[in-house]
């Protein structure tokens, strides 16, 4: 009797219906019960979903962002190429402007090194003898002069700087016969500062002035300009200023420089010297 009851129980709770909507209670049940185990899961499963499409893009947009940094530094290349050509346009054009304007033949040549042993005050440039290159032929830049050639082979030419320690030209303050003030440029050692010595205390010079080849060194041609003052320690009526002048050429980066083909006048031969002796005698 019981197992009878049960049984009819079972068969009027499957066949229950809800009375608003006229479906059967137990299939209700079973598709709420479905959807709440179905719902977590469908959750779970499209953040899954989210996450990968998350590292897919990530990954797309680092690979493009990769891209897009060669090709900033490839344009960066280019930018400086283009950079280059033309400051090495404005130096030729120069080197140009200075054969034109000058007196004597100018051969053009590029620095191609720098001697070790002399790192500061030398520098090794691509013309030789077979071009024409002498000892102490003034090498200069169109801003003023730059040393002379101390050692020549057929194909390179070493360059002894103005700063070097050792180099010496014959300067003027201003122009060439519009001063008295006469001196000797000497290097200093350093890459921005000349010595001037012997200049009288009594003649006037002041910072800014330029200084300029007297031509009477036996190697440089008058008139070349080697830079302007930028210091003077006062003299006397017995003591010479002490001046500073800063290069006009640049040393620092100069890349092409101009070979002036130039032999000063040949010191003329006298007849008759007064030896040492003679001087003692007197």
């Amino acid at each position: 009797m019981v197992a009878l009851l049960l049984l009819n129980f079972v068969l009027m709770a499957l066949d229950a219906r809800e009375s608003t909507s006229g479906k059967l209670v137990v299939r209700s049940w079973t598709q709420t019960a479905a959807d709440f185990v179905q719902s977590p899961v469908t959750t779970i499963s499209a953040s899954i979903s989210n996450y990968f499409s998350s590292i897919a893009n990530l990954r797309s947009a680092q690979d493009e962002n990769t891209l897009l940094k060669q090709r900033v530094q490839e344009l960066e290349v280019e930018l400086r190429q283009k950079d280059g050509l033309s400051n090495e346009n404005e130096r030729l054009r120069s080197l140009l402007q200075l054969k034109d304007d000058s007196k004597y033949k100018v051969l053009s040549a590029r620095i191609i090194g720098r001697d070790p042993s002399a790192w500061f005050n030398a520098s090794i440039i691509n013309r030789g003898s077979l071009d024409g290159v002498l000892l102490n032929m003034p090498v200069v830049t169109d801003g003023g002069i730059v040393g002379r050639i101390t050692a020549v082979s057929p194909l390179t030419s070493q360059v002894d700087l103005i700063t070097y320690s050792k180099s010496g030209v014959g300067g003027i303050v201003g122009e060439v016969g519009a001063t008295n003030a006469l001196g000797v440029v000497v290097g200093t050692g350093k890459t921005d500062i000349l010595e001037m010595k012997y200049v009288p205390g009594t003649a006037e010079v002041e910072v800014g002035q330029p200084i300029f080849t007297t031509g009477q060194d036996g190697i440089y041609p008058a008139g070349l300009k080697i830079g302007e003052i930028v210091n003077v320690v006062r003299g006397s009526a017995t003591t010479a200023h002490k001046i500073e002048i800063r290069p006009a050429a640049k040393l620092n980066s100069m890349q092409e420089v101009g070979v002036l083909l130039y032999q000063p006048p040949q010191k003329p031969e006298f007849e008759q010297r007064v030896t040492p002796e003679q001087q003692k005698k007197k």
